[in-house]
């Protein structure tokens, strides 16, 4: 007979047991954080991006290369804080960021950031909601002033056709003025004003106001583009309408303004040939 004496103690199965290592890996805490997943816990974060320097674009589809100092040309526009490295980028299947958006006027969108080159007349008004959408504003306050241009370019068609069907010919001709400056810079003797026209006072500045004698103006403007680049223009956005132009200097004005000063804004011929 065999008499057991104290507590039964039941030790289970060999299944059933534990290992002490095992008991201590579930014990175990995490790894420490890196510094940059630590930076995520924290504070909800992300990393800044790391963007090329030379950015490849999909936008709409349509491929455009850059480079990210273009993008990031004006601090205030839409594209500078997209490319700012705060923000996720979508991109293509071929790795280009991708902006959901027509890409047709973004070229002239481009143009602009790298060298300040403005749209042709008749790009204009559609670059000018591409200049909205992306909030860039120097392109939007050039477009604004280059829009009377559109209108006087209009002028120049509508009096043409005019004076052709008067004449019963096959062209007509109209004078035209183009002239950056506002204020005449070329006095004949001694001045009495300050040459340059932002030392002049707003009264001295009245005496030089006045209207040359012809049928369109085109100026003043404050973009990089010179008197020629203008005419260019006048000419090849005519001709796109199917509207051969001819032009020559013809002189200057002579309006007489005050003391010894004169207009001498030049003036040009235009022909028109309408077949």
């Amino acid at each position: 007979m065999v008499v057991v004496s104290g507590q039964f103690v039941d030790r289970g199965t060999a299944d059933d047991a534990m290992s002490s290592s095992d008991a201590e890996d579930e014990l175990i805490e995490p790894a420490t954080p890196t510094p940059g997943s630590a930076t995520f816990s924290l504070h909800g974060k992300l990393p800044p991006l790391q963007l090329p320097e030379v950015v490849p674009l999909s936008v709409g589809g349509m491929c455009f290369t850059t480079r990210l100092s273009t993008l990031r040309r004006y601090e205030d526009t839409m594209l500078a804080a997209m490319f700012s490295g705060r923000h996720h980028i979508p991109t293509d299947a071929e790795g280009r960021y991708f902006i959901d958006r027509d890409g047709t006027y973004f070229g002239d969108i481009l143009n602009f950031l790298r060298c300040g080159e403005l749209p042709s007349q008749k790009r204009i008004k559609m670059v000018y909601k591409e200049a909205q959408y992306y909030s860039i504003g120097p392109l939007l306050d050039l477009l604004d002033k280059m829009q009377p241009l559109t209108d006087h370019l209009e002028r120049i068609i509508e009096i043409g056709k005019l004076r052709a069907i008067q004449r019963k010919a096959r062209f007509a001709k109209l004078k035209v003025c183009v002239f950056k400056e506002e204020m005449p810079i070329t006095p004949y003797e001694c001045p009495q004003f300050n040459t340059l026209r932002f030392e002049r006072s707003e009264s001295e500045s009245k005496h030089f106001e006045h209207q040359c004698d012809v049928d369109v103006s085109f100026g003043p403007w404050e973009a990089v583009a010179d008197v020629y680049d203008l005419l260019h223009c006048i000419v090849s956005d005519l001709s796109d309408r199917g509207i051969a132009v001819e032009h020559q200097c013809i002189g200057v004005c002579d309006k007489h303004l005050v003391n010894h000063y004169y207009c001498k804004r030049p003036i040009y011929e235009f022909k028109i040939t309408w077949w």
